[in-house]
């Protein structure tokens, strides 16, 4: 009995332990502002080393304000994708939209969204006044970007965000 309640015991040790393996429970870019590349509909933060970044068209982000409570959903599939990456060092836009990528930073670690997550796009009007005339007019938008329910998935483990918030990516008419 004493040999079985030794072996159990030593199952469960081991059943325990740790494996070492990199789990992510959250993005940490702080302050970052949503970047575009000039010659690609690719939005992005970076923050160090880390990089999260959000292909979709254009075409998502409606010249005019969303009514309330009804804002564009965005399913991501092949042409929409949201990605994540961990370098070996700091990460610049000049490194996410140059046509050959550089050799450095190396990418350490890459999860993608898999299908099936929500983008959720909530836009508002942005307008200046002139201060001659008194007329206001919309200058552009504020597209706050929302994702929901998108699971991101690596070579060997994934993590769910039931809501997190991308950030605000304004456009001018």
């Amino acid at each position: 009995m004493k040999k079985f309640l030794g072996l159990l015991v030593f199952a469960l040790l081991l059943s325990g332990c740790d494996d070492g393996d990199m789990v992510l429970e959250s993005f940490n870019f702080g302050t970052a502002t949503i970047q575009k590349c000039p010659d690609k509909q690719l939005l992005f933060k970076t923050s160090n080393e880390e990089l999260l970044l959000v292909n979709i068209p254009a075409s998502s982000f409606p010249n005019a304000a969303t009514p309330a409570g009804q804002p564009t959903i965005v399913t991501i599939s092949g042409s929409n994708s949201v990605l994540y990456r961990k370098y070996n060092g700091a990460v610049t836009g000049g490194t996410i939209c140059s046509v050959v990528p550089p050799s450095s930073p190396s990418v350490l670690k890459e999860w993608t969204a898999a299908q099936g997550g929500k983008i959720q796009i909530t836009s508002t009007e942005r307008t200046a006044t002139d201060p001659v005339t008194n007329v206001t007019t919309v200058v552009g938008h504020n597209h706050q970007i929302k994702f929901i329910n998108i699971q991101f998935v690596s070579s060997d483990n994934t993590f769910v965000f039931e809501e997190y918030l991308f950030g605000t990516y304004q456009t001018s008419i």
